[in-house]
């Protein structure tokens, strides 16, 4: 008998899971739906910052596979076609075709929900405004794209997380007067307040005006109907394009409505094998989900495609008759401004607090190479850790070139529950053009030793 699985969302987490689906099931075994309410499947949004800045030359260069490639595989996939609404009840859901207006049902055996996220759009007078800008998807990344060729000159990023500061070095790399307003007393907020100065005060020094502690309160717009200029609790900031830097949260109303289950972020909770709780065939994967935070054991919000693509390869895995699991994350994250290397992992030291653990941190500067090899480049390197156990709870680093991927040493011993003796330990690479004899991740948990 032939199963239908139909797949809402063609991005990262439904698309893997579609494609993992069907490397396992034949068609004769499984028929595979997609619905896509946007242009494109399958690309990278974590790209669009570094395709707007011109680092990436052009728009298709993000796109992993194109809706010929997945119709390809025999996976019926229907671009620019939006469902409405899931009927769990009947086991249909309600398409509408966003060309012509039409609606359809379409039943389902096994359904996979992939909606991912929105960008936050603060409901202020002239937020919604053209030449205000959210970068979530292509789309959105060609419509800056496209106000950007007005002759644009001064650039405001409301906002100072991850997204407001790789929209804030492309707007730099195109030669725009840049000014970031956000709420927070530094930027990163990912970061402990003495690791987000670091980022402020190299922004300042890349020649942006960085606005902390600001709340934005309105887009002034001009006889054209486009921003001149952002107001916030600290005055008047002279705009011709605004660029939303809020981050993003989870896509769940058609959830919401169907009556599943959402956390307190408002996104949807699965087992670990990706199946909504209290579902039976129903699964979801993306940016919509919540995850669990393995430091912590709370469940947190975090969109990554690289959590997607796992969740969803998980989730094909299960409904190609496989047994897989997603066993949650620690928190990784790098970025950049420029030439500044951003990194983390784990939790920080708010949250530990929130976790109801003690903690000690411990900060030190290093270099990225022995220091007598040419180039090397100073790193600021935090880690904290559980006090009477020495488990391992986070780690930050900022820094030059060859900072921000040794996060992932830390990633690799919260994941393994590993405590700062045996950070201490381990048997790192070592050579005068890659490390110093000491890696600082490693001078770091002496420090905290």
């Amino acid at each position: 008998m032939t199963e239908h699985l139909v797949v809402v969302g063609g991005d990262a987490a439904g698309m893997s899971a579609a494609a993992q689906a069907r490397r396992l099931r034949g068609p004769e075994r499984l028929r595979i739906t997609a619905f896509e309410r946007g242009h494109f499947s399958s690309y990278s949004a974590c790209g669009i910052p570094y395709w707007v800045g011109g680092d990436v030359p052009e728009r298709d260069a993000l796109i992993a596979r194109t809706p010929e490639q997945h119709r390809a595989q025999r996976i019926d996939l229907r671009m620019r076609t939006e469902v409405v609404e899931l009927d769990l009840d009947r086991r249909r859901v309600r398409s509408r075709d966003l060309e012509d207006g039409s609606e359809a049902w379409t039943g389902f055996d096994q359904l996979v929900i992939g909606t991912g996220a929105e960008p936050v759009r603060p409901p202020l007078p002239g937020f919604d405004a053209p030449g205000v800008h959210g970068v979530q998807t292509l789309d959105e990344g060609q419509a800056l794209l496209r106000t950007l060729e007005r002759d644009c000159r001064r650039a405001v990023v409301v906002g100072g997380g991850y997204i407001g500061i790789e929209m804030a070095e492309a707007m730099v790399r195109r030669g725009l007067d840049v000014t970031v307003v956000h709420r927070a007393p530094e930027p990163m907020s990912t970061l402990d307040p003495d690791m987000g100065r670091l980022v402020r005060e190299a922004m300042e020094g890349m020649g942006m005006e960085v606005v902390p502690g600001a709340e934005a309160k309105e887009v002034l717009l001009g006889p054209d109907g486009r921003p001149r200029a952002v107001v916030s609790s600290a005055g008047e900031h002279p705009a011709d394009v605004v660029v939303l830097g809020l981050g993003v949260r989870p896509r769940t109303e058609l959830a919401r409505a169907a009556g599943l289950p959402l956390g307190e972020s408002g996104g949807l909770r699965t087992e670990d094998t990706m199946r909504v709780r209290g579902q039976e065939g129903i699964w979801a994967g993306g940016d919509c989900v919540e995850v669990l935070d393995r430091v912590s054991g709370r469940y947190r919000h975090i969109a990554l495609g690289t959590h997607a693509n796992k969740q969803g390869r998980v989730i094909g895995i299960n409904l190609g008759g496989g047994s897989a699991v997603f066993p949650g994350v620690v928190g990784t994250a790098v970025s950049k401004v420029c030439a500044l290397e951003i990194a983390r992992t784990g939790l920080k030291e708010r949250e530990a607090e929130a976790a109801g653990l003690a903690y000690e941190s411990a900060v030190i500067e290093a270099t990225s190479r022995a220091g007598y090899y040419p180039g090397a480049a100073p790193m600021t390197v935090k880690m904290t850790a559980e006090r009477g156990s020495g488990r391992m709870l986070g780690l930050q680093i900022v820094g030059r070139e060859g900072a921000a991927k040794r996060v992932d040493i830390g990633a690799v011993a919260l994941t393994a529950g590993m405590t700062v003796d045996q950070v201490v330990s381990l048997d790192l690479g070592y050579a005068p053009p890659f490390s110093p004899v000491w890696d600082p991740v490693q001078v770091a948990a002496r420090r905290l030793l």
